[in-house]
């Protein structure tokens, strides 16, 4: 029996996920409240995301017609894509239900979801709980599809541990872990069954911190986390493992100190690997009060280089899925002159009386338009840089690799080495011109020793505090 073509084409279009093709850079907005193809406001708060062939399949809580005042659950949607840019609205894969877990004034947050290889089924797993929050459980529904519907199973306390926010990750062997914040007292990693739907085992324990997301690169583990403070923002964290079982490193903070992570909340990293290179994209939530459903969602690429995680801020940027690929469309621009003068003292980045020995010792010292004054920005990938001393033609460099605070700077000749990597980020107004400098190989940033407003005053590095003597204006 022949098909009436029209009949065909109604067909293709449930069947087929419809998203534009990839091979294109894409633009992202910071703070832009994003829309579906529909231009309804694309409802991925919380994000859970899977890759299934060249299709991203992405759920989320849907807020739309929320306030902080009233989160309960309305459903799970789910959308695709093929750039991670353009999202299309595929419908409910998990439906508010009559009553239980699903029912109404429910709290059904941070969908999560993972494909299991051995049984075929996609398994999602999310935060399940009543509206004063004291239940604290852990809710598992599946589906054969990525879209389902997904069918629900029921909720559990992982190992009788409350449970709150959630994430999961899969490592590359196919086992899958959760990743569960214990009622402010911990953060904790489980070990999934060999099916997904229950805990096998714990496998760590970890201070306590919420929102967590977990990538692996190289051999080692980055968990990136949030305080606890609410919907209110905070400036969240990560440690790093060569085991999930650890130890883990001290958590420190992977975005400009003080800016409350550029106002957002860890929800979930994207792995992003493509013909040329892999991208992680950090993906987090700004939440707005008043207006829950246009909460924007904030995306960003976190540079990982060594044991350091960077999250810059950018006021767009473009990402290429096909080769794996970012670029942003405005920061600091390479191989040109620069003075780096501090915020606290109004004082310049300096080589210690012009001096072009390696090892010459930097300090803050007035302007006076020296070439000892001004730094060449050598780009070594997108926001990595080495700063190259125009006098010298050395470069800033943290002595012998050291990750101790309070490290004085020097220049040495340039090796491209993790202790002359350095992220700057933007802070303040996205038009403006301050930046912190991180090091890639300590983590730590560029500021003046006790904040000293005094001409001679050494260069360190320093954990970040967000202090005005952390902060350059680049000219």
């Amino acid at each position: 029996m022949s098909v009436p073509l029209a009949l065909l084409a109604v067909l293709i279009s449930v069947l087929v996920p419809a998203h534009p093709a990839q091979g294109a850079a894409n633009t992202f907005t910071l703070g832009a409240v994003r829309t579906d193809t529909g231009g309804r406001a694309l409802q991925l708060h919380g994000l859970g995301i899977v890759k299934a062939e060249d299709t991203w399949y992405g759920f989320g809580e849907d807020k739309t017609g929320q306030t902080t005042a009233n989160t309960a659950f309305q459903d799970i949607p789910c959308y695709t894509s093929g750039d991670l840019a353009n999202w299309t609205h595929q419908g409910v894969a998990l439906a508010r239900q009559g009553s239980g877990d699903l029912g109404p004034n429910r709290i059904v947050e941070r969908p999560k979801v993972l494909h299991n290889a051995a049984t075929g089924l996609y398994v999602m797993y999310l935060h399940i709980d009543n509206t004063s929050y004291s239940e604290q459980r852990v809710g598992v529904a599946t589906s054969p599809t990525p879209c389902g519907p997904y069918s629900y199973r029921g909720s559990f306390q992982p190992l009788g541990n409350q449970s709150r926010d959630i994430g999961l990750y899969q490592d590359t062997d196919g086992s899958a872990y959760l990743l569960s914040e214990n009622a402010g007292r911990s953060l904790r990693i489980y070990r999934l069954a060999a099916d997904y739907l229950s805990v096998a085992s714990a496998v760590a324990t970890l201070p306590n911190y919420e929102s967590p997301a977990v990538v692996k690169t190289g051999g080692t583990y980055y968990l990136l986390a949030s305080h606890l403070t609410g919907w209110a923002t905070n400036d969240n964290v990560y440690a790093t493992a060569t085991s999930l079982a650890g130890p883990w490193s001290p958590f420190r903070n992977f975005a400009a100190t003080g800016t409350n992570t550029y106002n957002s909340q860890t929800a979930n990293i994207i792995t992003v690997q493509g013909s040329a290179a892999t991208t992680y994209v950090y993906a987090g939530d700004r939440w707005t009060g008043n207006a829950m459903g246009d909460s924007p969602l904030i995306w960003l690429p976190l540079t990982i280089r060594g044991t350091t995680v960077n999250l810059g801020q950018y006021p767009s940027w473009n990402l290429d899925t096909a080769s794996g690929t970012w670029s942003a469309n405005a920061g600091l621009p390479s191989e040109t002159t620069h003075v780096l003068k501090n915020a606290g003292s109004s004082q310049v980045l300096d080589a210690s009386g012009a001096s072009t020995a390696a090892g010459g010792k930097i300090i803050q010292w007035p302007a006076h338009g020296g070439t000892n004054q001004q730094w060449r920005l050598t780009k070594l990938a997108d926001n990595v840089f080495m700063l190259v001393n125009v006098n010298s033609g050395l470069c800033l460099d943290v002595p012998g690799g050291s990750t101790a605070s309070g490290t004085q700077l020097q220049q040495w000749t340039c090796t491209g080495g993790p202790g002359q990597q350095w992220a700057a980020d933007l802070v303040g107004s996205l038009t403006g011109s301050q930046y912190v400098l991180v090091n890639i190989g300590s983590g730590l940033v560029t500021g003046v020793a006790g904040s000293s407003t005094a001409s001679g005053a050494q260069v360190v590095q320093l954990g970040g505090t967000g202090a005005a003597s952390q902060v350059w204006a680049v000219s």
